[in-house]
């Protein structure tokens, strides 16, 4: 299996000295690098790059720069997104963003891991795992999502926030680790 694959396979993979993966984080870096650069008033450029960046988007999607990502092409987001300053997404697994969801500023998708054993973290080895962030949420300033994450329909998580396990639907978690505080009502 060639170190891409084993990644998509959520298998353990080093991709520091796998020319595939190397080229298309220089793409990627490269293109956010474009994409942080053009004015905040040309929306349709902005637009246009966003598409040559991202697996896919939806309708009325805007992200603040600067945004970074691993890949892009792991990245999918809905209708009606919204990610202000700093947003990071290390998306060496899939990152799938429902409609209606709102990002604060200086968060991160992280869905990549590494070994706890230094030998092998040492080698470069790392994995990673998905997150899923369904629809009508709401991630606080500060947030950071670990890898293997599902955020349910209507959940908020509030500011500071390390979320390491699910999140269940019309839900707020909060602290570090997060933790359950109240279910929202309608």
């Amino acid at each position: 299996m060639t170190e891409k694959e084993k990644c998509i396979a959520g298998e353990l993979y080093n991709p520091n000295y796998d020319e595939e993966l190397q080229q298309e984080m220089l793409r990627s870096a490269d293109l956010c690098y474009q994409y942080n650069a053009i004015p905040p008033t040309h929306t349709e450029q902005r637009d246009e790059m966003l598409n040559k960046i991202l697996g896919s988007k939806g309708k009325n999607c805007c992200i603040r720069s600067p945004f970074q990502c691993d890949y892009g092409y792991n990245i999918s987001v809905g209708d009606n997104f919204f990610a202000n300053y700093n947003f990071i997404v290390l998306d060496g697994g899939k990152v799938t963003i429902g409609n209606n969801v709102f990002i604060a500023p200086n968060v991160g998708l992280h869905t990549a891991g590494h070994p706890l054993d230094s030998k092998r973290r040492n080698e470069g080895l790392e994995y990673a795992g998905p997150i899923t962030i369904e629809d009508d949420v709401w991630i606080g300033a500060g947030v950071q999502v670990c890898p293997g994450v599902t955020i349910g329909h209507g959940a908020v998580v509030a500011a500071g926030a390390i979320v390491t396990k699910d999140v269940e639907p019309d839900t707020v978690v909060a602290g570090v680790p997060a933790r359950p505080v109240k279910k929202i009502s309608q």
